[in-house]
């Protein structure tokens, strides 16, 4: 039996590895890639390497074994991901896998933003495998706004249309404890857990953050969805990923990414990674 982890590579299932690295014998570990000398690394430390495709459903038949936990890993390519998910729901079934853990969205089905969308037929295609599962709603990543800090700091604004709306984000390293405390833990089989940061904060507290850390004037700009959507697309922004972004900022007004369960911290065994430290990190490598 194996820890497998898909997408091994991408940011999480990195860090997921790392986590798993630190209390499992390497050998026990396989990490589902693409590219083999991309995971070049996780082989030097004695990672066992399958190499599948989301996009290849014939390449994913030997990913898997009877027995194996095995984490699935959502894909990144919106639009592509319910075919993807489904190639892997159907090498996992047919490999006899002891548990299928899969990161999805906070909300799970009541979820109602288009960055949800495949994450819902997604979950109702395991239930509909019966493979033994484990959800993994996770909230928003603390980095999807310290990843952008640089046109923050350049025009002294966080520009949004999320209102006064809070987020209980937390870190990939955060959600990342989880995965493999459930891939390693006991009792976690049907659970579906709601995954956020301990405190929701606003992006008006949010920029006061980034100012305190920089010694910058930063303010927090509300505009309306049409604004965002245009100041997206004009910076660069590929208009369908512009869009869901200014929806998901529609779903932060409405209380969406607010939720508090603690299920993250349960998990992990820790308070969840406080924005300020993760905004002072960010600011420490630009």
């Amino acid at each position: 039996m194996s820890i497998v982890v898909t997408g091994a590579t991408g940011a999480l299932g990195r860090l997921v590895i790392e986590r798993l690295l630190a209390t499992v014998p390497a050998d026990r570990i396989a990490a589902v890639v693409r590219d083999k000398e991309k995971a070049a690394p996780l082989a030097a430390l004695g990672v066992e390497l399958r190499i599948a495709d989301y996009d290849r459903p014939g390449t994913l038949a030997g990913a898997f074994r009877a027995g194996d936990r095995v984490l699935l890993v959502s894909g990144s390519e919106v639009g592509k991901r319910v075919a993807q998910h489904t190639a892997v729901i159907d090498a996992a079934k047919a490999a006899g896998v002891a548990q299928l853990a899969y990161t999805g969205v906070l909300g799970g089905p009541d979820a109602d933003f288009l960055l949800a969308a495949e994450h819902k037929v997604t979950e109702q295609l395991v239930l509909d495998s019966g493979l033994p599962h484990t959800f993994l709603r996770n909230g928003w990543y603390t980095e999807n706004y310290t990843a952008n800090l640089a046109p923050v700091l350049e025009h002294g604004a966080v520009v949004a249309n999320a209102g006064d709306g809070r987020v209980a984000s937390a870190t990939r390293a955060d959600y990342a404890a989880a995965a493999a405390a459930v891939l390693t833990g006991e009792g976690h089989l049907g659970a579906a857990y709601e995954l956020s940061g301990d405190v929701a904060w606003s992006l008006e507290e949010y920029a006061a953050v980034v100012a305190a850390a920089t010694g910058k004037e930063i303010a927090y700009r509300r505009v309306p969805a049409a604004v965002h959507q245009e100041i997206l697309v004009g910076a660069g922004v590929p208009e369908p990923f512009a869009a869901i972004l200014v929806d998901v900022d529609e779903a932060i007004a409405r209380g969406r990414l607010a939720g508090t369960s603690g299920d993250l911290a349960r998990l992990i065994g820790r308070p969840t990674t406080p924005l300020a430290d993760t905004v002072a990190s960010a600011v420490a490598a630009l």
